[in-house]
C-alpha cells in the first residue's frame, strides 16, 4: 500500500491509497463514521483499473490525522476479537 496526502488542512484531508480497494476503503469509512467527531468519511474510485482511491475526511475538533489512526485503531482490535474468537471456536 501506498499513501499519498494530497491535501491537508486543519479539519480535512485526502488521501490517495495506491493498491487499495472497496474492501479496506469501506472499513475505514465505516470506522471513520461511528466517531461523533467525522463530519464526512468517504472515498472515490474514478476507475477501478487505471486510477487510484482517494479518501476524503472532513472533522471537527480534532486533526483528521488523528481520526484516521485511531479508525484504524479500532478495526484492528475488532479484528483481533474476531481472530480470537473464531479461532476458540474452530479449535485452533
Amino acid at each position: 500500500m501506498n499513501l499519498k496526502i494530497i491535501e491537508k488542512t486543519d479539519d480535512e484531508i485526502m488521501v490517495e491509497m495506491a493498491g487499495e480497494s472497496h474492501t479496506l476503503l469501506n472499513v475505514l469509512k465505516s470506522s471513520l463514521l461511528d466517531d461523533p467527531r467525522i463530519e464526512v468519511a468517504t472515498y472515490d474510485i474514478k476507475h477501478p483499473t487505471i486510477s487510484e482511491p482517494i479518501l476524503f475526511v472532513k472533522t471537527k475538533d480534532v486533526d483528521p490525522v488523528v481520526a484516521i489512526r485511531e479508525a484504524s485503531e479500532r478495526i484492528i482490535e475488532v479484528y483481533e476479537e474476531f481472530k480470537a474468537v473464531f479461532n476458540e471456536k474452530a479449535n485452533i
